[in-house]
């Protein structure tokens, strides 16, 4: 599955790679970023964490991160030659596996958090020049998100196996990415660290929990690597 996900991907660019950096390429989609507004989707992976912060010195809670997925669409509007503004609505799907240290029943050390999420980022995108049928570019900017899978409205708490979080999130992301200008289309891989503004733990109904009870706070951070079609 990995390999012939790798070839559907990169494909294009392989069988295109000697005429776009050949020392006289034919210009693709010449006046692509003339237009004023334009749309894509993307597809790709994530990889997200916690940063845990707390009241007082104790083992850390381990986080084991794996690999979930992304897709979504984007808006592009121009805003200039070398920005442009992004909104790029999205689902993200993952998995965090948190392990307290400090609980002793094997049962109870052990919290699968499955997170789904709906992003809504606004991003800034400053592009270089455009060289041939290559542009780098960098973007940043804010995004909310709404946790599908927060169980913030439940009743149980830790002591009833349910991790609970925030359901609306703050994040801000930077990241880099590359606009490759095909025959038929644009492709654009881009790597995004993606970081929580906010604290996203709902704590244990008791203030003694060994789970919430030593939390300041537990906020996300990771990466997305996102494959964009325009």
């Amino acid at each position: 599955m990995k390999k012939f996900l790798f070839l559907l991907l990169f494909s294009p660019i392989l069988l295109a790679q000697e005429g776009m950096f050949s020392k006289d390429p034919i210009i693709n989609k010449e006046n692509w970023n003339k237009q004023r507004v334009h749309w894509g989707y993307y597809l790709g992976f994530n990889s997200l964490d916690f940063k845990t912060d707390y009241l007082s010195v104790t083992e850390d809670i381990e986080v084991g991160a794996t690999t979930g997925f992304n897709v979504g669409l984007i808006g592009n509007l121009r805003l200039a030659e070398y920005f442009d503004l992004r909104f790029e609505p999205g689902l993200v799907i993952t998995q965090r596996n948190l392990t307290f240290p400090n609980i002793t029943d094997t049962g109870d050390r052990l919290r699968e958090v499955k997170s789904t999420y709906i992003f809504f980022p606004l991003l800034l995108k400053y592009s270089a020049l455009r060289t041939g049928n290559v542009r780098p570019y960098l973007l940043g900017g804010v995004s909310t998100a709404l946790n599908l899978s927060s169980n913030a409205d439940s009743p149980d708490d830790n002591f009833n196996n349910r991790f609970r979080m925030t359901k609306w999130t703050n994040f801000y992301e930077v990241g880099f990415g590359i606009d490759l200008y095909l025959e038929y289309f644009i492709f654009s891989p881009s790597i995004r660290g993606v970081f929580s503004m906010n604290d996203e733990l709902i704590r244990d109904n008791d203030p003694n929990s060994p789970w919430t009870g030593n939390v300041h706070e537990m906020k996300t951070r990771g990466f997305f690597i996102n494959f964009s079609f325009h």
